[in-house]
């Protein structure tokens, strides 16, 4: 008995904290998802009006890729609190047909709205700034796509480095030149 009780309190403790279920749409749902009416200008204020970075996570019923985020790399504390405490995340189904209205004013289902954009895979995130100039998609604005499933370096890395505003600083850093530092102070242990 005592041994069944050990190895039930050993699974419970293992469990993500962040794990993501099914939704009816088959898609992965966590905390940090917003349920919005999908209107981006609308999104954006509430993103703004929070201090937080909207992003939008492109995702499709029976995605292995997805699965694989939302089992090994959003559950991580460091990762699932990190964007649920700077991200307004808002999901997008590569082949729904929720209407999403655009930052141009354009309103289309998902699927075509990911054609417009040209989401091809899953899962796809774009990263939006606090400020998108009139007549622009979202797709044009976007300050960063994170194109496929990543590990948690990557990841982690890719989401602080918006945060940051990395991508607007002169100083040559791009995104690899950023990740390739992160990964070599986590190896000396200066991570912070």
């Amino acid at each position: 008995m005592k041994q069944l009780l050990a190895g039930l309190a050993a699974l419970i403790l293992a469990a993500p904290l962040w794990a993501a279920e099914l939704g009816d749409d088959g898609l992965h749902k966590t905390e940090w998802m917003r349920d919005t009416f999908k209107d981006l200008r609308e999104d954006l204020d509430e993103a703004n009006a929070e201090g937080k970075r909207l992003v939008l996570f492109f995702e499709q019923r029976g995605c292995i890729y997805c699965t694989k985020m939302h089992q090994e790399v959003f559950p991580r504390p460091e990762i699932g609190q990190y964007i649920a405490d700077n991200y307004f995340v808002v999901q997008l189904n590569l082949y729904g047909d929720v209407e999403v209205t655009d930052f141009d004013g354009e309103t289309l289902a998902e699927k075509d709205m990911a054609r417009k954009w040209g989401v091809m895979f899953t899962p796809t995130i774009l990263f939006l700034p606090e400020e998108v100039s009139e007549g622009a998609t979202a797709q044009q604005a976007a300050v960063a796509v994170m194109p496929g499933a990543f590990g948690g370096g990557t990841t982690i890395d890719m989401f602080t480095w918006v945060r940051e505003k990395r991508y607007a600083l002169d100083n040559g850093e791009d995104f690899q030149r950023y990740h390739a530092r992160r990964i070599q102070e986590r190896n000396n242990g200066s991570f912070d």
